[in-house]
């Protein structure tokens, strides 16, 4: 691989290949794809505003509890500080968000297609806003990496 496509992470020393444009674009699809299906889905069910909510709330707390994991999980990887405190909040979160969904589907009087439906894409969903958020970072990273290298050539020049 080509220099130019690899980062270093300056925490473990490790180079990492850089976000490739299907990868991103993949991962944004997946995203989009999880939460405008599984709004619609909600947009069009028959169940009282409340039930809506719910399911709406566990959505986007599932998000940011998945997003939060991620930068958790990959901090402790590259050597910040992560407290204890907080890896065990974003473990939990997601394990919460998940549990809720599952016990909401489990009490809800819907067909088991749609069920499945919501299932798979609050999992799309959280799996596209993990890899986004994987990526966002990758290509921050590897656009400061080549940053420094440019201007390590200018200094030694």
């Amino acid at each position: 691989m080509p220099k130019k496509d690899r980062t270093m992470n300056h925490h473990t020393n490790q180079l990492h290949p850089s976000t490739s444009f299907a990868f991103v674009a993949a991962s944004w699809a997946a995203l989009l794809a999880g939460v405008c299906a599984y709004l619609l889905g909600l947009w069009n069910a028959g169940m009282q505003l409340n039930e809506k909510g719910y399911y709406f709330t566990v959505l986007a707390y599932g998000l940011f509890a998945a997003v939060s994991l991620q930068k958790s999980v990959r901090d402790r990887l590259e050597g910040v500080p992560v407290t204890g405190l907080y890896y065990g909040l974003a473990w939990a979160s997601v394990i919460l968000t998940i549990a809720l969904l599952v016990i909401g589907l489990f009490n809800a009087t819907l067909l088991l297609s749609e069920k499945g439906f919501y299932a798979m894409s609050f999992a799309l969903a959280l799996f596209g806003s993990v890899a986004v958020q994987k990526n966002t970072r990758d290509l921050k990273a590897a656009g400061r990496g080549r940053a420094e290298t440019e201007v390590a050539v200018d200094i030694a020049e």
